[in-house]
């Protein structure tokens, strides 16, 4: 199926402006999962994240942004959210991103980038066996992939990713045909005056 790129504009009573970008990718099952996965996590996930760090701590065109995978079995979305800085357009929030987005492209993440959320991955995973009741649900959805062994395997598979397969998914997710963005617009609320103050 070929996507195409749409952009599409909301305005409800909401506290500021949000900006919503998403590329279509496949599901969890599939090869190149944990490297999308791992690419959304370098791109937002902590404050030395690429977004993060250029366009919250350096720019301030974002208050908060983060990105994240749906992770459902059936092809998902990788989703990159934020909430806008007064003062800056929709526009120019979207053309930041996607500076950010073509330098990933044309030169690729670090070693040391990868290193750093492959141990977050690695942790989440780590503690994620702690309860009872994760690991009854991470049983389940292994079995559900027709491999209950999975569950068992998901550290090395996330061990395995490296920096070329990074690099391969993020020229072929993150083009502007394979995308959709959300425009969210605050609008303006009407101040109630108190009679009684008047």
């Amino acid at each position: 199926m070929v996507w195409s790129y749409s952009t599409e504009t909301v305005k409800a009573k909401v506290p500021a402006d949000a900006l919503y970008m998403s590329w279509h990718m496949p599901g969890r099952f599939h090869e190149d999962y944990y490297a999308i996965d791992l690419l959304s996590d370098i791109l937002s996930r902590g404050k030395s994240s690429r977004l993060y760090n250029a366009l919250v701590k350096e720019k301030e065109i974002f208050t908060s942004i983060s990105s994240f995978v749906m992770g459902t079995v059936d092809p998902g979305m990788l989703v990159i959210s934020g909430r806008v800085n007064a003062g800056i357009s929709l526009e120019k929030a979207e053309q930041e991103v996607n500076l950010i987005l073509q330098e990933v492209m044309q030169k690729g993440i670090t070693e040391e980038e990868l290193q750093k959320v492959k141990n977050q991955a690695l942790s989440t995973l780590a503690f994620g066996e702690v309860e009872v009741m994760n690991r009854a649900m991470n049983l389940a959805f292994a079995k559900l992939s027709g491999d209950a062994n999975l569950v068992n395997e998901e550290k090395g598979i996330v061990e395995a990713v490296t920096k070329q397969h990074i690099d391969r998914v993020a020229k072929e997710i993150l083009i502007k045909s394979n995308s959709t963005v959300l425009y969210y617009k605050s609008e303006p609320t009407q101040q109630i005056v108190d009679a009684d103050n008047e």
